[in-house]
């Protein structure tokens, strides 16, 4: 009877178990399902993408939000295995979103989803997946302070380069041949070259949190490239940097860095004027 009643409860607690792990799934399928589809493509990595309309060269690319949802806080990942992929959560938030979420101490970023936390447990607001935390390189138990910007996807025309095609035609120089003249031998003198150290460029130091701006996000580095070539054009010191994110390659297009925050004010409205009113401040 007592052999029976174990192996009633054993069942039972299987069942239960099951269960509550079918449940767990369901919910972050959910979850993924709510989010909002930002023009991101199969990938899931909200990499910029080309397209052609009407003939008219058009590029999509993740440009972050931070009036939809901005938060840096300490964030843990408690050691435990999850389901659902990449994903942060917290109190706050009320409808899911796409993010992506920085590791400020070593500069680490993964693009995932935000949800809901409604269990409050002792510690950190912001709680990471397993996923997530192998690519911030977070250490189980140990909290860390996380960016959490969500993303939004943008379209606009691609930059285009106009070809310069009124050049001068060459002026043909004709002269007339000269009578050789005799030519005296003349000893070779002695030249001492005075080693001459190259000049090095003056790095541009800055006390800002904040002293690049970030022009956009792009899937195809020559989009990139020749974004940044037209900032170029205007004077401004744009650069291109590769990254990438769960494997899959990107290129961000930054300005800076500005040595005050009244410069980067002023190349900020510059920017704006140029045809890219997202751009926003970032650390690097």
């Amino acid at each position: 009877m007592a052999d029976n009643l174990r192996n009633t409860a054993r069942a039972g607690f299987t069942l239960r178990t099951k269960c509550l792990v079918a449940l767990v799934a369901t919910l972050a399928m959910a979850g993924c399902d709510s989010l909002p589809q930002l023009g991101g493509g199969a990938d899931g990595t909200g990499a910029a993408d080309a397209m052609a309309t009407d003939g008219l060269a058009l590029v999509e690319r993740d440009i972050e939000a931070p009036e939809v949802f901005s938060l840096t806080e300490s964030g843990l990942w408690d050691g435990r295995p999850s389901l659902g992929g990449v994903w942060v959560a917290h109190p706050s938030v009320t409808d899911p979103e796409r993010v992506i979420i920085r590791n400020t101490a070593n500069g680490k970023f993964v693009i995932g989803a935000l949800f809901r936390r409604e269990l409050e447990n002792p510690g950190p607001s912001l709680q990471v997946s397993s996923d997530a935390a192998e690519t911030l390189g977070m250490l189980a138990g140990s909290p860390a302070t996380l960016s959490v910007i969500a993303l939004r996807r943008e379209e606009g025309p691609a930059p285009t380069q106009t070809a310069i095609t009124d050049f001068d035609a060459p002026e043909v120089i004709t002269a007339a041949p000269l009578d050789p003249a005799p030519v005296e031998a003349v000893a070779p003198a002695e030249v001492t070259v005075a080693a001459v150290a190259p000049a090095t460029p003056t790095a541009v130091t800055s006390d800002l949190d904040k002293p690049f701006i970030q022009i956009g996000i792009f899937s195809v580095e020559a989009n990139a490239n020749a974004t940044a070539d037209r900032l170029r054009g205007d004077g401004l010191s744009a650069k291109v940097l590769a990254q990438s994110s769960q494997g899959k390659p990107f290129w961000r297009v930054i300005v800076g860095p500005a040595p005050s925050a009244a410069d980067r004010s002023i190349v900020l409205d510059k920017i704006k004027g140029l045809g890219f009113p997202d751009a926003y401040a970032v650390t690097n």
